[in-house]
């Protein structure tokens, strides 16, 4: 864990309102802290309501008691994250902003939220959560044998699997890293589909294609698929198979039969991990109420080793337009094309 150099001292001017200042003992790191012309900090105080002056390595932040605690959780974290060599951006202020209003607030007195930052180390980067969320599932990944990731698209659930993944790829931990997915969506079927077997799923395949490329160089991705350490495929091919000491990715597995959830859950072998990540909202089959996701869930959450990992709206980290976009989109008035 990062050692938090920042001092808080609290001193109260108006009923309600509050005033803290924090210290900083590495000047040169605020330039990366404040952002360009200070739109890290102008973000901050949009975002919690509050009034930042920075002066030196001092900075107040003014205004009601609990955007107050907020905004020094916010810039401690990230003061923290640039002490260990991690660049800051945009993405990252809402990202700690979205953390800081999903932690308890205690006041502004003591100390942040604390503890180590849920991260995932690759060879390429160095990922970490962007909300609650996705700290409690990468908690999750590293501690259960099985888990299922459910929420809309964009909340991280393939991608911090894959790095997952690969990560414990690199360092030993397991042997083979098994990527699939169906490959019937949107009511296409691969025997209606022009070219050679590859050349039918790759398109279905692309995402996970894309996340390996993100934490591994290009040539060793290339290396460990010739290899077979890494193979990605849909999940008709998993059939007959004992998967053992390899980690599992199951993506959009909405789009699964329970017969298919079920051959594939049960090719589970020994010292190995499964993940699977799927959307309910977003059933391509035929008969939408027949997914093998919400089946399995159903049937298999609170055993033992297994964990569930529900994602929502708010915990989508693409652009703050998306989250509000699902949400209209899955709310309980759905609005049909000529609303």
């Amino acid at each position: 864990m990062a050692k938090r150099h920042a001092e808080p001292t609290t001193i109260p001017e108006t009923p309600g309102r509050a005033r803290l200042e924090l210290e900083f003992d590495r000047p040169a790191l605020l330039g990366s802290l404040f952002g360009q012309f200070d739109q890290n900090l102008i973000t901050v105080e949009n975002r919690l309501g509050v009034y930042i002056a920075a002066r030196g390595n001092r900075v107040a932040v003014e205004g009601e008691p609990v955007g107050i605690a907020r905004a020094r959780d916010v810039l401690t974290d990230l003061y923290a994250r640039l002490e260990r060599g991690l660049p800051v951006d945009g993405a990252d202020v809402e990202a700690a902003i979205v953390m800081a209003a999903d932690a308890p607030t205690e006041g502004v007195e003591g100390s942040g939220p604390g503890g180590p930052p849920a991260m995932i180390r690759t060879r390429r980067k160095t990922i970490m959560a962007r909300n609650a969320a996705q700290a409690e599932y990468i908690k999750a990944l590293s501690k259960h044998d099985m888990i299922f990731a459910l929420g809309p698209a964009g909340t991280g659930k393939t991608y911090l699997a894959v790095a997952q993944a690969v990560s414990q790829l690199v360092a030993g931990s397991v042997d083979r890293l098994i990527l699939s997915r169906p490959a019937v969506e949107a009511g296409e079927r691969l025997g209606f589909l022009p070219g050679d077997m590859k050349e039918k799923v790759d398109p279905y395949l692309r995402p996970l294609y894309d996340a390996l490329y993100d934490m591994l160089p290009s040539e060793q991705v290339e290396r460990r698929i010739a290899s077979g350490e890494i193979e990605i495929a849909p999940i008709a091919f998993m059939r007959g198979r004992t998967l053992a000491h390899a980690f599992v990715i199951l993506d959009e597995a909405q789009n699964t039969t329970p017969m298919q959830m079920k051959m594939f859950l049960t090719r589970f072998g020994e010292g190995s991990r499964m993940v699977i990540c799927g959307d309910p909202n977003q059933v391509d089959l035929p008969d939408a109420g027949k997914s093998g996701l919400a089946d399995a869930v159903k049937r298999l959450e609170g055993v033992k080793g297994l964990a569930v990992q529900r994602f929502s709206s708010k915990d989508v980290v693409r652009h703050p337009i998306v989250g509000q976009i699902v949400d209209r989109y899955e709310g309980p008035q759905q609005a049909g094309p000529d609303a």
